[in-house]
């Protein structure tokens, strides 16, 4: 019998686990993605990359870099929106990948080599901790989803339970862990996920890296919905974990797994390194205030109407209120 964050970390990183060898994502793959659905997701991220530059936040040889970057297409189009609207940056920048896995980093050092030649210098971290820097711009696309999360239920009897699991199958017992207990206590949790892990990780991008801009987006939302989120996605098909008869042996390790992210927490996780400019946003706030739609102007003026009204389709999938613009959340920061 095991925790299920250790299951979880398994189930995504373990030995052949659902991360350990490259996966398609769109609608050959099991989900989609923001960076899936239009470029102009990272072109935007582009120009906010180069607002924070020439607004002195950050120098010009600042290091850019993506933590999970999966096959590299978001670097890529950050990348190539930053040499169309800022060329002569592409001097001066640097560019890094944080991947554990060495057959994705071949992958992702394959796929910027074939796009930009030369031009582009990438660099690898198998880990976080192994990044020390004086400045960069840090970006999480959907990362903390799959950090290892524990599964907490307050039964009848006003007791916490944790999950367990065993033979794939999910039980609770009475929970044990202090940490866990406090963190519900704190957020008045009854029931649904716990990330613990966050914590670590915002502590080592605040101890080791002197001046950042930090960008994430991500399912979720500020406050704990006292409920499970977790499910399981396969061939763009949903199961929430706790569904009758699901299958749990057969989707392990072949399908993804993931949760809401508790926004709040990560706040306060990075407050805890006495960061106070933090600003949570949907991403159809965050986009549009990052001059997506300045981007979507400027192809306009350059290409033919039916290529703008195609691009201006999919951007419109980024930003729909009721669908990727409202459902993903984003998380500004800089130290």
């Amino acid at each position: 019998m095991i925790k299920f964050s250790n299951y979880f970390n398994d189930w995504l990183y373990g030995q052949n686990g659902y991360y350990s060898n490259y996966k398609q994502i769109g609608k050959d793959g099991d989900f989609f993605t923001s960076v899936s659905t239009s470029s102009f997701f990272g072109g935007s991220i582009a120009k906010k990359i180069i607002d924070s530059i020439e607004s002195g936040f950050l120098p010009s040889n600042t290091t850019i870099i993506e933590i999970g970057a999966h096959h590299g297409y978001l670097l890529a189009d950050i990348i190539q929106f930053i040499y169309t609207l800022k060329p002569k940056l592409l001097d001066t920048l640097n560019f890094a990948i944080v991947e554990r896995f060495k057959d994705l980093q071949e992958q992702q050092k394959k796929y910027i080599n074939d796009s930009f030649g030369d031009i582009v210098k990438l660099k690898h971290y198998n880990d976080i901790s192994e990044v020390k820097l004086q400045n960069a711009y840090v970006l999480a696309n959907e990362i903390f989803d799959a950090f290892g999360c524990d599964l907490v239920y307050t039964n009848k009897e006003n007791i916490l339970q944790q999950a367990f699991v065993s033979d794939n199958k999910i039980e609770f017992i009475d929970c044990i862990d202090d940490n866990i207990i406090n963190h519900c206590n704190k957020y008045s949790i009854t029931k649904g996920e716990v990330a613990l892990s966050y914590k670590d990780f915002t502590n080592t991008i605040c101890e080791n890296i002197n001046s950042f801009e930090f960008l994430t987006f991500d399912y979720g939302d500020r406050y704990p919905r006292n409920d499970f989120s977790t499910r399981v996605y396969e061939k763009h098909n949903v199961y929430p974990i706790f569904e009758d008869n699901l299958p749990l042996e057969k989707l392990f390790k072949k399908s993804d797994i993931t949760y809401d992210v508790h926004f709040n927490y990560l706040s306060d996780c990075f407050k805890e390194n006495n960061i106070k400019e933090i600003k949570f946003n949907t991403q159809l706030k965050s986009l549009v205030e990052f001059g997506i739609l300045d981007l979507l102007e400027i192809l306009k003026a350059n290409v033919s109407e039916d290529e703008y009204l195609r691009q201006t389709q999919k951007v419109k999938v980024l930003l729909e209120p009721t669908g990727m613009g409202d459902r993903f959340k984003t998380l500004n920061i800089r130290k």
